[in-house]
Formats: C-alpha cells, structure tokens, sequence
C-alpha cells in the first residue's frame, strides 16, 4: 500500500478550500476555483491527464497562497501515482515547500517520490525534515516504517553533475620555485609549480536494483568522474564499478560492495584499486541518522611500484534535521594506507562538519573539515618526514528558482589549505563551480 493512501485518502484535499468569486480566483475568469478544481479532478479519474494538468497548472497562478499549494499538491501526486513521472512530482512538492516549509504532508509525499526515485539520502532527510517540522503521534511510527521499504523500490536510476571550474591550483602544488632536499635545493619545472586554469567538472552515478529476498537487493553502482583542461597532462580520471548485496532489517540498512577502480591522470595510467566496502545506516531517534562507513583495498600503482599497497579506512557520521528547513552533520574518519616504500605509506586522521538552510527556493550549505596526515618514515630525497595539516571550506547554493526539466543550477566555492613539513605538498587552493545537477 502507497504511503499517501495510508497518510491521508488520496482524493482529500491538502488544504481547506474557501469559496473564491469567480473573477480573481483563477486564471480563467469564466470559472470558480472550486469549479476549476472539480474540472481538474474529474479529467484526472477520467485519465484525461493533458487536462487535468493544464487546469492545475492555471490555478497555480492564482493569488491565494492556499489555492497555488493545493493545485501543486494535486497536480504532484497525480504526476507521482497516476504518471509516475516522479521528477516532475518532486518538483511541484518543492515549490509548495518553498512557501510553507513547515507542511508535514507535502514533505512526506517529497520524501515518498524521492525514494521512489532512488535518491535515498534525499528521502531519508525529508523525513527527518518532517519529524522535525511535527508529525501527529499516529502517524510518527507509519513513517518510520515507510522511510525504509520505499527506499529500496526503484531498480533503474542515478545523478549527474556538470560544472565548469575556475581554479586557482589544478594540479595542488606548490608555488615555490626551488623545494629543499638532502642534496640541496632543486629547481621546480613550470608543470611541478602551481597551475590555474579553468576546467570542465563531469561527476555522475548510475545504478541497478534487483530483488532477491525479503530485505535483500542486489546494488550494481557504476560511478565515474573527470576533471578536464586545456592542457591535457592535469586532465583526471576516475571509473568505479561496485556490486553486492543492501539488506535492510528493520530500520536498518546495510550494504556491502566488491570491485575495482580505475585512475588516470594525464590521458596516461595512474592506478588500480580493488576492494570492497561496507555502509551502516541507523536511525537515532526521529531526527537524526548514524552513518559507519568502512573499506579495504589494494592498490597498484601504474607509475611508481613503491607506493603499491594496501589502503583502509573507517567513518562515523551523524545528520540530523534541527527544523523543517534546516540541518547539519558531523562526520570522523581515519584511514592508513601501506606502500612497498615506508616513505609513501601514512596514516590520515580528520574532522568535518556541514550545515545547511533553505532560503526560500535556494538550499545554502556551508561545510568545513580538517585533515592530518603522517607518514610512516622520511623518503630518501627529503630532509623531514611528510606531516600534513589541511583545512577546507566550502559554500554553496542549489537554484531551484530556475529548474527546468529536473536540471537545477548550483554554485560551488571550495578554499583549501594544505600545511607540508615536504615543501612539494604545500600549497593553497581556491576553487568555483558553476554547474547543473540532476537526479534520474
């Protein structure tokens, strides 16, 4: 059974309607709101959806903020159950909770869509959004459990990010021209030093669901990114390929994951990682959700065999909705990578927080994180032992004000700053993208 059928009847209204004079209430002035509304529907149970649609969408530009609210919400769930075409729904839930952030319902039918969309995260923290906002006690436990079987139904989907980046620093190097070794002093060649440029981001996922068991999926993920420029040796990228299973138990779920990944920097070979993950999430309470991430890998490294080995690394996070509008996260993580060279093996520690807003029809985050790296032993070349200490921030803004078709625009600014005790790793980094994003 659909959660909306269990929330509250399909054909109730999301709003109290008032009577409205003919002129004034819609768009069309040879009708009523409640008229045009009586038409919408009827064509809707006919399965006359072009008209059903044209006429919800004339009384969303009605003058009543209640009136616009309701014609979206009808004209969302009709997209969602009857079309399922769960972007466009997912949309029209948007621009009402642009305008009245605190409706529980219409969040709760987001999350739904979002869900049914395979966006999990973004399922989970509409429902945590909802929580927050208030929920009636008998419906509290329906979306606890619903918040985990819609989750996993959609068995095609994924996201793609398209940005172009201005950047200060490429390739993160250092902008000294000498660095210092146990031979003296060297001389850097132009492409060692630190390099602007602007470039074009590609960040995308795609994924396929099948069922095996009650509580079990088999989760095949192929996810790949690439960071190109003009001048093709600081061209980036990267291919993964992820498949397991994603059991859920209870309010729980976990997935787990084998295969390998591909790097190349430079249109030449870089690595080749394999290994496998394993992802824990767990509800606290009704706002918040734990996340333990872990994984394990080995590594061959196409260009030097010395830093051939193996790499681990293990998080904890926890987000949490603090309103209706509004919500943060903490996350510690610690990783060790193992190299044929001592010199290349460290072990990384770090710290990093977020919190986000939503502003009207933009969602604002503002992230920070702190990173210290130390390597098991001084290489040969340099008079210290590498000790990093990096710090970052990031700000940036979603523009749903000018979506179109599911595409939203967004801006990006990411500031880095990397402390080296080897003068080759120090630099400073400053970054925009300006970019659409999607989900499908």
């Amino acid at each position: 059974m659909a959660l909306a059928g269990i929330l509250l009847p399909a054909g109730k209204a999301l709003v109290a309607q008032e009577p409205a004079s003919p002129r004034g209430a819609s768009s069309d002035p040879s009708f009523s709101a409640p008229q045009l509304f009586a038409y919408a529907d009827a064509a809707r149970d006919a399965g006359d959806f072009r008209t059903a649609e044209a006429a919800y969408r004339a009384l969303t530009s009605n003058r009543d903020p209640q009136l616009r609210a309701e014609a979206r919400f009808r004209l969302g769930m009709m997209l969602a159950d009857q079309r399922h075409e769960y972007r466009a729904a997912a949309i029209e839930f948007r621009h009402i909770l642009d305008e009245q952030p605190k409706s529980a319902r219409v969040r709760l039918e987001l999350a739904r869509v979002l869900a049914l969309m395979g966006n999990v995260g973004g399922a989970e923290r509409e429902f945590r959004a909802a929580e927050a906002a208030g929920l009636p006690l008998q419906v509290q436990q329906m979306v606890r459990f619903y918040a985990n079987a819609l989750s996993t139904r959609k068995s095609v989907g994924g996201n793609i990010e398209v940005a172009i980046v201005p950047d200060s620093n490429v390739n993160r190097a250092t902008r000294s021209d000498t660095i210092g070794t146990v031979l003296g002093n060297f001389t850097l060649g132009k492409d060692t030093r630190e390099r602007s440029g602007i470039g074009l981001s590609l960040r995308g996922q795609g994924y396929v669901r099948r069922t095996m068991a009650q509580g079990a999926n088999l989760l095949v993920r192929v996810s790949g990114s690439a960071d190109l420029y003009r001048h093709s040796q600081f061209d980036d990228f990267i291919v993964a390929v992820q498949a397991g299973p994603e059991l859920i138990s209870g309010a729980d779920r976990i997935t787990l994951s084998i295969g390998p990944a591909w790097r190349w920097y430079g249109i030449e070979p870089y690595s080749l990682t394999v290994g496998g993950a394993a992802n824990w999430q767990h509800p606290l309470g009704r706002r918040s959700l734990l996340r333990i991430d872990g994984g394990a890998g080995r590594i061959s490294n196409r260009r030097n065999a010395l830093q051939d080995g193996a790499n681990y690394s293990l998080s904890a996070g926890i987000d949490r909705a603090l309103s209706a509008r509004s919500g943060g996260g903490l996350q510690i993580s610690a990783s060790r990578q193992t190299a044929r060279d001592p010199g290349y093996g460290d072990a990384t520690a770090g710290i990093s927080a977020y919190a986000f807003r939503e502003l009207g029809r933009t969602t604002a985050v503002l992230g920070f994180g702190y990173r210290r790296l130390e390597a098991d032993k001084r290489l040969a070349l340099y008079p210290k032992r590498r000790i990093d200490e990096q710090i970052s921030l990031t700000a940036s803004g979603t523009w749903r004000a000018l979506q179109v078709r599911g595409f939203a625009p967004f801006t990006r600014l990411r500031l880095e700053r990397n402390r080296s005790t080897v003068g080759l790793y120090d630099y400073k980094r400053a970054a925009a993208e300006l970019g659409i994003t999607s989900a499908f």
